[in-house]
């Protein structure tokens, strides 16, 4: 008997099932609304190419933002094992970030050039979601909120974020609830200020990892932090040698100093202690 060939197991599928009646795969994937999306303004071949560059980013990061959001609570709730695998992800996703400039980075700047004059001022810096996932991260600065005070549904949003606890502050208080030894001060704060490294708070930890069979959890958690902030370094280090590559030192379209400020943000750092300690152990 002859094994059936790929032409008629598609045919019987076809024969099967009728789409008009039933959902299909671009059915399911709103194929239709997201591939009409793109609506490139300039007549240069590679301004396709930078849209959907930053539109598949945005889609990583609202999974990202979700992934996030979850994870803070599941902290908050001391529901760890769920908070280990949503941080997981989240550090694949942000390879997955890291890995998009790649292909941008094969846009040279007279190409980039071509297009530039159509972006208006328009820029990355803008993204809301990229905004609430620094802020989720403790990165917090009140001058960042400007740039969606025209909207106001997405102002709230971004604020949402800015005020709350985040991801290391709700792991703070988790160790405080583990009977480690966490300043009042780092507990209840104005979660809006930028956060400020402890010798106590890194004292804690430090018991965490020369203990890490009585603290396992808090010991997973830690290095689960660890591995999110450096993926998050390597993206932003790709962010600012991808944009260096292709308009040099000019400013960004958004009013920034471009490259400058992207070096600025390198030296960021998300969870301190956690980093600090090395040195200690």
């Amino acid at each position: 008997m002859t094994q059936p060939t790929l032409e008629h197991i598609v045919h019987d599928e076809k024969a099967q099932l009728d789409f008009a009646q039933s959902m299909s795969y671009g059915d399911y994937l709103c194929l239709d609304q997201i591939l009409s999306a793109q609506h490139p303004r300039s007549p240069a071949h590679d301004e396709l190419l930078f849209i959907v560059q930053h539109q598949t980013s945005e889609l990583w990061m609202k999974l990202l933002l979700k992934e996030l959001s979850s994870a803070i609570e599941d902290v908050r709730a001391t529901r760890l094992p769920p908070a280990f695998k949503k941080l997981a992800r989240a550090s694949r996703i942000m390879e997955q970030l890291v890995h998009a400039w790649d292909v941008l980075a094969t846009m040279t700047p007279p190409e980039y050039s071509a297009i530039r004059p159509y972006l208006g001022p328009s820029s990355g810096f803008q993204s809301f979601q990229y905004r609430c996932i620094e802020f989720a991260l403790g990165n917090k600065n009140a001058a960042m909120l400007k740039p969606h005070a025209h909207r106001p549904e997405r102002l709230a949003l971004v604020e949402g974020f800015y005020r709350a606890p985040s991801l290391y502050d709700e792991a703070l208080r988790l160790l405080a609830r583990s009977g480690l030894a966490i300043p009042a001060g780092h507990l209840e704060r104005d979660f809006t200020q930028p956060y400020q490294a402890s010798d106590a708070v890194e004292a804690a930890w430090l018991a965490v990892y020369r203990a890490p069979e009585a603290h396992w959890d808090l010991y997973q958690l830690a290095e689960k932090l660890v591995d999110l902030e450096d993926a998050f370094r390597l993206w932003r280090f790709r962010h600012v040698t991808t944009v260096e590559r292709v308009i040099g030192f000019k400013r960004g379209t958004g009013g920034t100093s471009g490259v400058g400020y992207l070096r600025k943000m390198l030296d960021v750092v998300l969870f301190p202690e956690l980093w600090r300690l090395r040195t200690d152990l």
